[in-house]
């Protein structure tokens, strides 16, 4: 497809950049500017040709025009007139059935070139192509090969000076009679070859010349000069042709197709960066006034079971746990769920030493089933849902079971940072968390949608889990699932910002796509889970119309268009005004600079971070626009994912350094 948007973009504009032609730096030849305007090169030197006395050959340049073709031939029929048309090739493919009308209503057809260029400015790569490319239209279009010429920009056998002489030459050499025209001084009763354009100008001169009582006959080229017209065509080049015309209607159609599609993925990009932000500004007007959980509410104290599902995590799982333990919240029962690990992850936990940290080893059942045998041991009816690849602030589990005060409230986000930010992956995945994630809670928040409360920080009521059957395994994205299940439940969720954990990303893009083929694989069948949310009414209904519209548009419909912006700028540099083209992009991407920097700053992070994002936007959204439609075609197709574990290197507290010391405190 790209392909054929590329010829289709070479074949519409390009030209325009052929249009001039250099000064001559030598005269045409004698023979040549004193001879007639049909002109032929062979052993025996230059040979030209004009028409009989009282004789006119009508010659039309470009085209087959939809609007001037049909009236030119209507003309023509009336006044029993037969002319030679010159045909671009590209126009040709564009309009078969006028050339095939031209073929069957007696006239002739000759090449003008495929894009109008000027052959002498053309490389000999560009020269071939204009005109084979030509023939082949032909050949796929009237079943004919011509023998007739005319040299874009040309006019009188006297313009075919300098290097456009040199590519008379050449053409002529391939077997073309070139066919030029007379000058305006001579009269149609003397015989001549009359060149006109398909315009509306063209059209009352020819009118106007059909009635001239000096001409006694109005022919082709061929007819007057005692020419051959055509040539015979192989099967293989009909064939040919009408592949390249099939070629250029695809062209056409896809590039049709992608200006509609960028308008549609511009508005909608440009509508989701306003939704952002202007949600994200009401999300901080109320955060300290009418949220459920503000600090008007009573303060939650009561105690927390934390689970954390592990497997093969022991580069990381000390750091967690010792995170967990060096908390602000003293009342804390920390569950590790060992998943069947062929590690040292169930060791390690246990080496901890700490009373407030229970072990369970059990054999390998996936994530989901782990969480719910921690269910089966947590003391407290607030639990907290940790990834064992995760670093809490001090603070985190305070604050993030505060919203919990709210007896509507089931589950609570909390703000999930990168931790390992060193290498360029990293960093661009620190910009998507800041101006994508948290940004996109924010706005789920004020909307009440909430989509997902991450595996790697989230509080949730014991009942309010114990409601849905707990965490199910029906989706690769059980985070997201759980959280739709909550909604549907009368739940509500929310986003608690104060509450950070400090996670560790893919460092290496095989593990990047792995982690986000999942997600994202997961996230579209929890949707086709829970899409009859839609039609429910109210909590469940009012998440389904927006949270789930929200991911359908602009989490999966979104990335499929949002290439067309960028195959089109590269389409419009190099083919239509490279300046605006370059200009309406670069405008996207300030755009998104101002939103992600304001998404930075309401996160507390150095907005010097987005120097990054430009090579973000052109490199790795390209890998997330891939991620989603492999995941698309793959849901469509029925294909089963497995779930793919990530390796693991325990740096997901390099931003904030190791936790500090904890104290072994008795459980109460």
């Amino acid at each position: 497809m790209f392909a054929a948007l590329l010829f289709e973009g070479w074949t519409d504009h390009e030209v325009d950049a052929a249009d001039t032609r250099s000064p001559c730096t030598s005269p045409v030849p004698d023979a040549v500017a004193r001879g007639g305007p049909v002109i032929g090169i062979n052993r025996n030197g230059v040979q030209s040709a004009s028409m009989p006395a009282r004789t006119v050959a009508l010659t039309f340049d470009g085209g087959p025009d939809p609007v001037w073709t049909p009236r030119l031939l209507g003309l023509l029929k009336k006044h029993r007139a037969r002319a030679t048309f010159f045909l671009l090739g590209s126009q040709a493919a564009r309009h078969p059935d006028l050339v095939r009308r031209i073929r069957a209503e007696g006239h002739e057809i000759g090449s003008n070139t495929y894009t109008g260029a000027v052959l002498g400015e053309t490389s000999a790569l560009r020269f071939t192509a204009e005109l084979d490319l030509t023939q082949s239209v032909l050949a796929g279009t009237a079943d004919l090969r011509t023998n007739l010429l005319r040299m874009p920009r040309t006019t009188s056998p006297d313009t075919l000076c300098g290097r456009e002489w040199a590519a008379a030459r050449r053409a002529t050499a391939q077997g073309y009679v070139l066919v030029a025209a007379d000058k305006a001084s001579r009269k149609p009763a003397q015989g001549m070859v009359r060149q006109f354009s398909q315009t509306a100008t063209a059209y009352r001169e020819t009118e106007k010349l059909l009635r001239n009582p000096g001409v006694d006959r109005f022919t082709t080229v061929s007819a007057g000069a005692r020419l051959v017209p055509y040539q015979e065509v192989s099967t293989v080049e009909r064939w040919s042709g009408t592949a390249l015309i099939r070629t250029a209607w695809l062209g056409r159609a896809f590039s049709q197709a992608m200006t509609w599609t960028l308008g549609i993925a511009g508005a909608l990009g440009v509508l989701r960066l306003l939704l952002l932000v202007h949600f994200a500004r009401a999300h901080v007007r109320r955060l300290e006034r009418s949220r459920p959980g503000a600090p008007w509410l009573r303060e939650v104290t009561e105690p927390v079971t934390v689970l954390v599902p592990a497997y093969n995590e022991e580069a990381g799982i000390e750091a967690t746990l010792r995170s967990l333990l060096a908390s602000d919240y003293p009342r804390l029962q920390i569950v590790v769920i060992d998943d069947g690990s062929t590690d040292r992850t169930a060791e390690l936990a246990e080496g901890v030493g700490d009373p407030r940290v229970l072990v369970i080893r059990k054999t390998n059942a996936g994530k989901a089933a782990a969480l719910n045998t921690g269910l089966e041991y947590a003391s407290h009816d607030i639990l907290v849902m940790v990834d064992a690849d995760t670093v809490f602030e001090p603070d985190a589990v305070h604050h993030l079971v505060q919203p919990l005060a709210h007896p509507a409230v089931g589950a609570v986000s909390g703000n999930t940072k990168v931790g390992n930010r060193r290498g360029l992956l990293a960093k661009w995945q620190h910009l998507e968390y800041c101006f994508g994630f948290n940004l996109d809670r924010r706005m789920f928040e004020v909307l009440e949608c909430m989509t997902t409360v991450p595996g790697a920080i989230g509080a949730f009521r014991r009942d309010a889990l114990a409601g849905v059957g707990g965490v199910s395994d029906d989706t690769l994205a059980e985070d997201t699932d759980l959280t739709m299940a909550l909604w549907r439940a009368g739940w509500r969720v929310l986003y608690e910002e104060s509450a950070v954990a400090w996670t560790e990303v893919p460092t290496s893009l095989r593990q990047l796509w792995r982690q986000r083929y999942r997600w994202c694989f997961g996230t579209i069948q929890a949707m086709w889970k829970h899409r009859g949310a839609v039609l429910e009414t109210g909590v469940a209904g009012r998440f389904g119309r927006r949270g789930l519209t929200y991911l359908a548009i602009f989490q999966v419909a979104l990335p499929l268009l949002a290439p067309v912006i960028d195959v089109f700028a590269l389409y419009g540099v190099l083919f239509l005004d490279p300046f605006g083209s370059a200009a309406v992009w670069f405008a996207f991407m300030g755009v998104q600079l101002l939103c992600a920097g304001y998404a930075l700053r309401l996160d507390g992070e150095r907005v010097r971070t987005l120097w990054w994002m430009p090579f973000q936007l052109v490199v790795y959204r390209q890998l997330m626009y891939l991620v989603v439609i492999q995941s698309v075609v793959a849901v469509l197709l029925g294909s089963r994912l497995k779930w793919q574990i990530m390796k693991r290197s325990g740096t997901a507290a390099e931003q904030i350094g190791d936790p500090a010391p904890y104290k072994s405190v008795p459980m109460r």
